[in-house]
């Protein structure tokens, strides 16, 4: 995962890799969850959710990343991409001991799972994204702000208290420089 460079079709003043990503999102999801479970009466497991997470992209190691602007621009590639996700998934799956698939199947394909984890994941995985616009611009790299601000916007529309409590009491202290924070 450390391989698989994020954002290839934008300049970056930070490169990411999908293991970068994927520990911000769990920790993200993870936060999320404590956020529904304390707050809003919830009833997830936490340390579930932040698994899931850690492994939503793990498909990309096969794949590579494909950019959100291609992977959504029409529906066709939209559902291609969507066939060979399963399939890296399942390759990924019959490289594992026949002993351990079961346990990781549930993880590899986690938006099979019943509750809401894949919403919180989901939900993380656009979080990530935007903090990682917001650092990309306080560093003067002005391409990202297009995708922060469309990322935003996509935020905006999920109805999850735990992201709207996420989103305000959290996400301004990534505009900060280490000697603003207190």
């Amino acid at each position: 995962m450390k391989y698989i460079t994020r954002w290839g079709l934008m300049r970056n003043t930070f490169p990411e890799n999908i293991q970068e990503h994927s520990l911000s999102v769990a920790i993200i999801a993870h936060a999320l969850a404590v956020i529904r479970n304390k707050l809003f009466k919830g009833e997830v497991d936490e340390g579930k959710v932040a698994i899931f997470a850690m492994f939503h992209d793990c498909n990309e190691i096969i794949t590579g990343d494909m950019p959100t602007p291609i992977k959504y621009q029409n529906p066709e590639i939209n559902l291609a991409y969507k066939e060979v996700e399963d399939i890296s998934r399942k390759k990924l799956l019959t490289m594992l001991p026949d002993e351990l698939q079961d346990i990781y199947a549930d993880i590899l394909f986690h938006e099979n799972s019943r509750g809401d984890y894949w919403k919180i994941v989901k939900a993380a995985d656009r979080i990530s994204a935007y903090i990682k616009c917001i650092e990309e611009i306080k560093a003067g790299n002005n391409e990202f702000r297009k995708a922060g601000e469309s990322i935003l916007n996509s935020i905006s529309k999920i109805d999850m208290p735990e992201v709207r409590y996420f989103m305000d009491h959290f996400i301004s202290s990534f505009n900060l420089t280490l000697d603003e924070l207190d």
